[in-house]
């Protein structure tokens, strides 16, 4: 039997589009950079999406070679392709499509995402999730979660999976009590309307990557455009509805932590001394 929809009452309305910045990174990576530095205030408690996809060996080939983090966690969704993870803590996996990488840098680490394909498309996206200050210093934790083990609730002609959170009774394959995240990817037939339920207090995006949306509001989404979702007081949730091609997105939300942001390439704390131990601790060897 199939959960019913939450008949919302007060769906939130787009704030405003953004448009990512086609940028790079790794070893010379191409990419989007979708949530940039300029939007983590009011997106908190994320601090960075970046998409990536392409047929072109070259714009992907070199990786990501060995480089730190602290002080957040780094998701990574892989919608094709093939990359291989290892870690200063010991940690080492093979990310392949569909499976999402879920790495808690915590007090630190130093890691390397390699292809480990010379030829054919490499899409995906990974989103940069902040740790509250009492976590920041934790310990590095790392998860690979294949394709077959994201839930997923089907139903409609619609597939939503459930990377982080919950939707319509299925819970996500990760979740967090600080930030709360909410991480969807949902598939839309031409037409179909989609709904999830919100807290207001949390902040929420919505990426199309496929396709194109109209909000209930009245504003169409297209495709490789972010729509930021307004905090009005006493929304209850999200409602969209797919175009006539369909159309592929990502719905993230979260608990906002209100913290200080003090960021400093791979290194985010809350202030800057903070940030200057973390590169005194890198720079001897002290960060994992």
């Amino acid at each position: 039997m199939q959960t019913p929809l939450h008949n919302l009452t007060q769906p939130r309305a787009v704030e405003r589009l953004v448009a990512g910045q086609p940028t790079s990174d790794g070893a010379g990576v191409k990419l989007t950079r979708v949530l940039p530095h300029t939007l983590q205030q009011r997106l908190d408690p994320f601090l960075m999406l970046d998409a990536f996809g392409s047929d072109q060996a070259n714009d992907y080939i070199a990786g990501f070679p060995d480089h730190p983090h602290r002080g957040f966690e780094t998701i990574t969704y892989m919608l094709e392709g093939r990359v291989r993870h290892r870690d200063s803590a010991g940690h080492e996996g093979l990310l392949q499509s569909g499976g999402v990488q879920w790495m808690t840098a915590g007090r630190g680490v130093i890691h390397s995402e390699l292809p480990e394909q010379e030829e054919g498309r490499m899409e995906g996206f990974q989103l940069w999730l902040n740790l509250p200050a009492r976590n920041k210093l934790c310990e590095p934790w790392y998860r690979d979660i294949p394709s077959s083990e994201i839930p997923q609730w089907e139903g409609e002609g619609m597939v939503v999976r459930v990377i982080a959170g919950e939707h319509r009774g299925v819970a996500g394959a990760v979740q967090r009590e600080h930030t709360e995240p909410l991480y969807l990817d949902v598939h839309l037939p031409p037409g179909a309307r989609f709904e999830q339920t919100l807290p207001d207090s949390h902040n929420a995006f919505v990426y199309v990557y496929r396709g194109a949306v109209r909000f209930d509001s009245g504003c169409s989404v297209p495709r490789q455009r972010m729509a930021i979702l307004a905090n009005t007081p006493g929304s209850d949730g999200v409602r969209l509805k797919a175009g006539e091609e369909g159309a592929r997105l990502l719905l993230i939300a979260g608990r906002p932590l209100g913290e200080p942001i003090a960021q400093y390439g791979p290194f985010v704390m809350n202030t800057q001394a903070e940030l200057m131990q973390a590169v005194r601790d890198f720079q001897s060897g002290r960060l994992a």
